[in-house]
C-alpha cells in the first residue's frame, strides 16, 4: 500500500486530496479507515474546516466497506481516493472488477451483502462509473453541519 498527500491552494477554493493504493494486503480496510480519520483531522485542524466527530466516524464506515467489498470481489489492485471540494468529500474508489455493486431487498435477517446499503443510506450521493479497466464508485459527504447530514433532522 502506498499514500500521497496533495494540497492545492488555499482553502476555500483549494482541491485537497490524499489516496491509498491498495494491494492483497489483510490491512487494508483498517489502513483505510486511518487514513480517512488522519485525513478528516488535519484538514480540520490545519485547515479550519468545518468537520464534525460524526462525520469522521460515517467517512471510516463507508471507506471500510468500500474498501472491504473490493478486496472482496475485484482480482486487482484498488485506488482509494478522498477529495475535498468545498463543503463536501468525495470518496472515490476504483478496482478491476468492472460489475457494478446491487443494493439487495432489505432484510434484516441476511447476514452479509449490506454493504452498499450502508453507503447509499449515509452519504449524499453514490456514483457507480464502469471504467476501462474496471469500475469507479464516487461517494459524496457533507462535512460541515448536523442539517447536511443523512438521517437527520434539521432543527427548527
Amino acid at each position: 500500500m502506498s499514500e500521497s498527500h496533495e494540497s492545492a491552494g488555499s482553502w476555500p477554493t483549494s482541491l485537497l486530496q490524499t489516496s491509498l493504493a491498495l494491494d492483497s494486503d489483510g490491512s487494508h480496510a483498517a489502513r483505510a479507515r486511518r487514513l480517512a480519520a488522519a485525513f478528516l483531522t488535519r484538514m480540520k485542524d490545519d485547515h479550519g474546516i468545518a468537520v464534525m466527530t460524526a462525520t469522521v466516524e460515517i467517512v471510516q464506515l463507508i471507506v471500510s466497506e468500500l474498501v472491504t467489498n473490493a478486496r472482496k470481489y475485484a482480482p486487482g489492485p484498488a485506488l482509494l481516493h478522498l477529495r475535498i471540494s468545498g463543503d463536501t468529500l468525495q470518496i472515490e474508489l476504483w478496482d478491476t472488477n468492472p460489475v457494478a455493486p446491487v443494493t439487495g431487498t432489505p432484510d434484516p435477517r441476511r447476514i452479509g451483502g449490506h454493504g452498499l446499503e450502508i453507503v447509499t443510506a449515509l452519504a449524499q450521493a453514490v456514483v457507480v462509473e464502469q471504467t476501462a479497466l474496471g469500475k469507479r464508485i464516487i461517494v459524496h459527504v457533507a462535512l460541515g453541519s448536523a442539517d447536511a447530514q443523512p438521517g437527520r433532522i434539521p432543527a427548527p
